[in-house]
């Protein structure tokens, strides 16, 4: 969770960011709540997390699931 906490991008023409990560218990493992503002970046985070030499010890898997409304405040 640690190293989820506020990640973003550091390239100039991105800026995507983790918004939120917390453990869930069911079906899946961890919710990370990304904003982004274009929808190729998606693939960067998930890329990211699957490369990266700490996050890839503990992820097997991935499932994606992307919500359309803007700015969502839960």
């Amino acid at each position: 969770m640690e190293k989820l906490t506020n990640l973003k991008s550091i390239e100039p023409d991105e800026d995507w960011k983790i918004t939120y990560a917390t453990p869930i218990y069911g079906g899946w493992d961890v919710i990370v709540e990304c904003s982004f503002s274009k929808l190729r970046d998606i693939d960067k985070i998930v890329t990211y997390c699957r490369v990266d030499k700490d996050l890839s010890q503990w992820i097997e898997e991935t499932t994606t699931l992307m919500g359309s409304k803007n700015d969502y405040s839960g």
